[in-house]
């Protein structure tokens, strides 16, 4: 009987720690959740602001800067579907992230041949990965 009541103990203590832990990450995911939607519209205000007033508008920055306003829209977006697949951050999202960013990476910097071509196939294996991650394969019943 006593050996039964400590492994209940244990498992309210270790439920106890995983509701405490998963409260606080909520917590943080929400205040970080907040950073990006006033980054994403300090992006916006910066990309129309750059469009408008200025009359030479090098279209290389505003397209970085729309890129940019991507990455923080798909950060808010992850952050979004974790709450609502209740705390599960779905794979594809990352991919989709990285995609964007690799993308943003070839229009900021693309001096060297070989790094954007090394960067296409980053590109590559990413969308051969989201084609994995939709099939069958890794679906869960």
């Amino acid at each position: 009987m006593g050996k039964e009541k400590e492994e209940k103990i244990q498992r309210v203590g270790a439920a106890l720690i995983s509701d405490v832990l998963r409260w606080v990450l909520n917590t943080v995911l929400l205040v970080l959740a907040a950073v990006l939607c006033i980054a994403l519209i300090k992006e916006t205000f910066e990309i129309f602001s750059y469009l408008f007033l200025h009359g030479n508008a090098v279209y290389f920055h505003l397209l970085e800067g729309i890129l940019v306003f991507f990455l923080y829209f798909e950060f808010i977006a992850l952050i979004i579907k974790y709450f609502q697949a209740h705390y599960h951050f779905p794979l594809r999202y990352f991919i989709y992230i990285g995609v964007t960013a690799i993308v943003r990476l070839i229009i900021v910097s693309h001096e060297n041949p070989k790094s954007v071509l090394f960067y296409s196939i980053a590109i590559l294996v990413l969308v051969a990965a989201l084609y994995i991650a939709n099939t069958k394969l890794l679906h869960r019943e």
